[in-house]
């Protein structure tokens, strides 16, 4: 389907949602209330998360800008007419099977929300096999709806929008977002790639290709000098694929045991197509150990992390609003929790947290 024309259906989709009620209250919660400043319902008081909000053209589109000037910026496609706003081409993927029986012959269809791209259906079903049942995206299902609020987890708008965002106080906090969100773009962020543990190096020249093509077209561009040419032909075979992929042996880098040739692995370009993959379970990130929503990842001091976890490694996150703090000057308590200054108080009635309140 057309870009254009899927943001349409879906923006229709999205005027006719239904309010976000709380996963967690369900019946008790008439849908999200959002609280002016803390990621609340003022309803329930459960997370904004667990009220799953938005449909699939949110998602998208925070997918699109997060990826846009990044590496992995063809993975989404420009909307015309939408002032530079790019989607999210989100892969689904929909298995026909066919049920065998006395009578005519009938057919189940599995739609996932989301599957890794690029793949052939065959090595993109090996793949789901791979991971447990209660985290495969298929459509209606818990595991899509895992998807979903990983991604509002680990990837909040917030952290890469400072429209998002309702806690910058000045234009130095502002530009200091942007220089932050520019870097880890440029030099962090990053989508996982599946192929067959032999394939690094197929992927490896599939990543040069693309980085020449985006140079050529901004006309700035670094052209790979002929000494790092030869060694990518070096680390390859002619189709890209090891010359001794039948007898040697791959293991991953999250587990260290074995990756066998003919299942699917992760690789990680800014981790080296041949210096690390991981088995499907094993692309987690290396602080919360959850799985990397939809394979992003940023890559810092060799360790795969989410990011939310990327990011408050770099910048302390409020823990009242849970916005990251650009600000000097900010409170921090015995715990090591920190806050903005004007958030470490009751978000029910605006006492300091240093004198007890009945909420």
């Amino acid at each position: 389907m057309d870009v254009n024309a899927a943001v349409d259906k879906m923006s229709v989709q999205s005027s006719a949602a239904s309010p976000a009620v709380c996963l967690i209250c369900k019946e008790g919660c008439s849908g999200l209330k959002p609280h002016s400043w803390r990621k609340v319902c003022v309803g329930c008081g459960c997370s904004s998360v667990d009220h799953a909000p938005g449909t699939h053209i949110d998602d998208d589109q925070q997918m699109g800008r997060l990826l846009a000037d990044s590496p992995s910026a063809h993975l989404t496609a420009k909307v015309k007419g939408g002032g530079g706003l790019r989607l999210y081409k989100r892969n689904r993927m929909i298995v026909t099977n066919p049920v065998v029986s006395r009578k005519d012959p009938t057919f189940n269809t599995t739609t996932y929300d989301w599957a890794p791209a690029g793949l052939n259906q065959k090595l993109a079903k090996q793949y789901m096999e791979l991971m447990p049942e209660s985290q495969r995206p298929v459509s209606g299902t818990k595991g899509a709806l895992r998807r979903r609020r990983q991604i509002l987890s680990q990837l909040p708008a917030y952290d890469q929008d400072p429209m998002k965002c309702q806690s910058l106080a000045s234009d130095e906090e502002i530009s200091s977002m942007l220089v932050f969100v520019k870097h880890y773009k440029k030099e962090v962020l990053g989508v996982g790639e599946v192929a067959l543990p032999a394939e690094g190096g197929a992927l490896r020249e599939a990543a040069i290709q693309r980085s020449m093509k985006e140079a050529k077209d901004v006309v700035e561009h670094q052209i790979p000098s002929p000494t790092e040419n030869s060694t990518a032909s070096s680390d390859r075979s002619t189709n890209g694929a090891d010359h001794n992929a039948k007898t040697r042996k791959y293991h991953c880098t999250g587990c260290q045991s074995e990756v066998t040739t003919e299942s699917p692995a992760v690789f990680a370009e800014r981790a080296g197509y041949h210096g690390a993959q991981w088995h499907p379970t094993c692309f987690v990130c290396s602080e919360c150990g959850d799985g990397l929503a939809d394979l992003v990842y940023f890559w810092s001091n060799q360790r795969l992390l989410c990011g939310r976890h990327y990011c408050q490694s770099v910048w302390p996150r409020c823990s009242g609003c849970d916005e990251l703090i650009f600000r000097k000057s900010f409170h921090t308590t015995e715990d090591g929790r920190t806050w903005h200054p004007d958030h470490y108080c009751c978000w029910r009635c605006g006492q300091s947290l240093d004198t007890p309140c009945q909420h």
